[in-house]
């Protein structure tokens, strides 16, 4: 047994060894990145918790909610370049905003889920609801039936649009919610694009579109998918996949207070993030 103490050795350097390599970039942070979002969740690529802040309140998430959307259009298997009109049904009862996707407007599937979560269009994202099987209902109950099954078990979904402050969810649920839509190559692409044109009617010009997430432009942010949603009951929200020194992370911020909040958060964030390393 002369050789047991070098095995233990060897032992105790694999563990060692293990937990190194399975540790993060980012895991032995200190001090706080003095958020101003009321609920905050970081998480790194392993889905383990690097910041939370009031992760389990449960909050009303405005366009956040345009990610369930396009996960729950995208399961149905509907033809993405089927055209989609939009019509008075599609309309926002609920806030009375406007859209300069006038009625009759017609876009493909895919064209119309680019615009829901890359410039937040209301009226895309109703439609891609009142076209589901079964209609506008349906498309709900396939909404909660979707967190259901992610295990977003605080999380509820009452229209597609996210106008409803009955859209409500936490940090927590929602970083789940972040990294299912990850895995649809799709939505990555579209909550990431820049900005794009589209032709709704044949006898009029090109509308340019925009993403709602600033950013984007940022040379310092390598951004993998991107959603943000704002109303009064919620405050200014953002999520986003990023990737920051060769680290992923998740980031969910909810009730920020002034536009710029949210952008200047995950601004805090990376810098405390990379002070920390």
């Amino acid at each position: 047994m002369k050789n047991l103490p070098l095995a233990i050795g060897l032992l105790a350097l694999c563990v060692l060894t293990s937990q190194t390599a399975s540790a993060g970039k980012f895991s032995h942070l200190s001090g706080n990145p003095d958020l101003r979002s009321a609920s905050a969740l970081v998480l790194d690529g392993s889905g383990e918790i690097i910041y939370g802040k009031d992760t389990d309140t449960v909050r009303p998430i405005a366009s956040i909610t345009k990610l369930m959307t396009a996960m729950v259009t995208l399961d149905a298997g509907l033809p993405l370049d089927a055209p989609i009109t939009v019509t008075r049904e599609d309309r926002d009862v609920v806030r009375q905003t406007g859209s300069r996707l006038d009625y009759g407007a017609t876009l493909s599937r895919e064209e119309m889920l680019l615009l829901a979560l890359m410039s937040s269009e209301n009226r895309a994202a109703s439609a891609l609801g009142r076209t589901y099987p079964g209609g506008l209902a349906a498309f709900v109950q396939a909404m909660n039936r979707k967190a259901e099954q992610l295990g977003m078990r605080n999380s509820r979904f009452a229209d597609p649009a996210g106008l409803h402050a009955g859209n409500q969810s936490t940090a927590r649920d929602l970083a789940i919610m972040v990294r299912a839509a990850g895995k649809y190559p799709l939505i990555a692409t579209a909550s990431t694009t820049k900005g794009m044109a589209v032709q709704p009617f044949a006898q009029r010009g090109l509308l340019n579109y925009n993403n709602t997430n600033r950013l984007l432009k940022n040379q310092n942010w390598q951004i993998g998918l991107s959603k943000t949603g704002y109303l009064n009951e919620a405050g200014r929200c953002l999520v986003m996949q990023a990737t920051i020194e060769g680290e992923p992370v998740s980031i969910v911020l909810l009730n920020s207070f002034g536009k710029l909040t949210p952008f200047g958060d995950s601004n805090r964030l990376r810098r405390w993030l990379l002070a920390g390393r």
